[in-house]
């Protein structure tokens, strides 16, 4: 912004602060980006103060955008912005706040005009300065809502893939859904967290709800039985089902040295075997 037009927009923040942020408020809680179920009217009067507090000093300074004044100004704005993604506001919302403060600027910068002729291009100055604040906080919001969004789909990684220890030394993994390489990296790691956690000799894969298999899931079932067996316990897959047998036969992947069953039970049943144990059914006498 030229100087002349910062001068202006720094006048109306220095001498009018309190009727700018009186109008601001006003115009929050008439508009429809007022959300007082997601924050208080006191915490919103907070946040407005504190950006004029900020504005005023950037646009007072002198300083060209990269200067400190400027910065602690973003830094502010940053920081609403994530804090208000995390309360429930959306992109536009957080926005919305901070563009309904041209309404009050523009009434103050037309009082004050000292030289009319100069006054477009002070309206014009101010409006994209607020608009270059708003799109950060655009920015801002969907950096953090991306963040979250990945972090739960971590956390839902996690959680899909619980590793169960179904004996003394023997662990199963129950698989459900698609099986990509980011899924397989959380498996594989759970998997052998538990491995070591637990001395397992045994660890069942059952693939029963994974709807198909192709070459790029077959190699990751490999990868999680070869790094499995590097850590001391041998891998069961269960799970195969006749057409995805037909399947891995058809890609010609090479599953001849892992074990498969078709069912949970039936690699149970080796597991057991596997680890010196037996399960047998009671005689009469030996239940009563």
């Amino acid at each position: 912004m030229p100087p002349s037009q910062t001068s202006a927009l720094a006048g109306v923040l220095q001498k009018d602060r309190a009727g700018v942020l009186q109008a601001w408020m006003q115009d929050q809680q008439a508009g429809s980006a007022a959300r007082p179920d997601l924050m208080p009217a006191s915490e919103v009067q907070d946040q407005a103060s504190q950006l004029l507090d900020l504005l005023a000093a950037a646009v007072g300074s002198g300083e060209g955008r990269d200067g400190s004044s400027w910065q602690a100004l973003r830094q502010f704005l940053a920081s609403i912005s994530t804090s208000r993604a995390a309360q429930g506001f959306s992109p536009v919302e957080t926005a919305a706040f901070v563009l309904s403060v041209k309404q009050p600027l523009f009434t103050k910068l037309q009082q004050r005009a000292a030289d009319p002729g100069q006054l477009p291009a002070e309206l014009w100055a101010m409006t994209t300065l607020i608009d270059d604040l708003a799109l950060q906080t655009t920015a801002v919001t969907l950096e953090a809502r991306d963040r979250m969004i990945a972090r739960q789909q971590e956390e839902m990684l996690e959680l899909s893939t619980p590793v169960v220890k179904l004996w003394d030394g023997i662990l199963a993994l129950p698989m459900i859904g698609t099986l990509d390489s980011a899924r397989t990296q959380v498996v594989m790691e759970s998997l052998l967290q538990r491995i070591v956690q637990t001395g397992a000799e045994v660890a069942i894969i059952d693939i029963t709800g994974v709807p198909t298999v192709d070459t790029l899931v077959a190699q990751h079932l490999i990868k999680t039985v070869t790094a499995a067996r590097l850590m001391g316990a041998d891998c069961i897959i269960s799970g195969i089902r006749p057409q995805i047998a037909a399947t891995i036969v058809h890609l010609g992947v090479d599953l001849t040295n892992v074990d498969t069953k078709a069912t949970l039970a039936d690699a149970f049943r080796l597991a057991l075997r596997r680890t010196g144990h037996a399960l047998g059914k009671s005689n009469g006498s030996e239940r009563a």
